[in-house]
């Protein structure tokens, strides 16, 4: 069973930056692809981020590329996902996501959720 617990999110104007953590429980961390994912209101929960165990693949959502950055420490048991240049449609709760071994991008194949952190832009 791996637990996971997100941080970090916020209030913050369009153009600022926020730093999701993720702490996960388990003493295999590194054998978990770990994502992000989102859901705004009235919306379906969606893909933003993912990184493969290892950290050496990481994939984004077409429309936060160049912005948010997937990163993990398999030291400290941690996956951050910091967001830059961030604007009002970034507005959702962020849920960090993991699976034992290979990465995907769709919420079905993740088996382990957080509880969620809100984050809101305001324009």
């Amino acid at each position: 069973q791996v637990q996971l617990v997100e941080s970090g999110g916020g209030l913050v104007q369009a153009g600022g930056s926020l730093r999701l953590s993720c702490a996960a429980s388990g003493r295999t961390f590194i054998n978990y692809a770990m994502g992000w994912f989102r859901q705004a209101p009235g919306k379906e929960r969606e893909f933003v981020a993912v990184i493969s165990g290892s950290g050496g693949t990481t994939n984004y959502k077409d429309s936060v590329k160049g912005r948010f950055v997937i990163s993990r420490d398999n030291a400290k048991n941690t996956v951050y996902l910091q967001m830059n240049s961030l604007k009002p449609e970034d507005t959702a709760v962020y849920y960090c996501a993991g699976r034992f071994g290979a990465v995907f991008f769709t919420v079905n194949k993740y088996d382990y959720w957080g509880q969620g952190t809100q984050v809101t832009v305001s324009s």
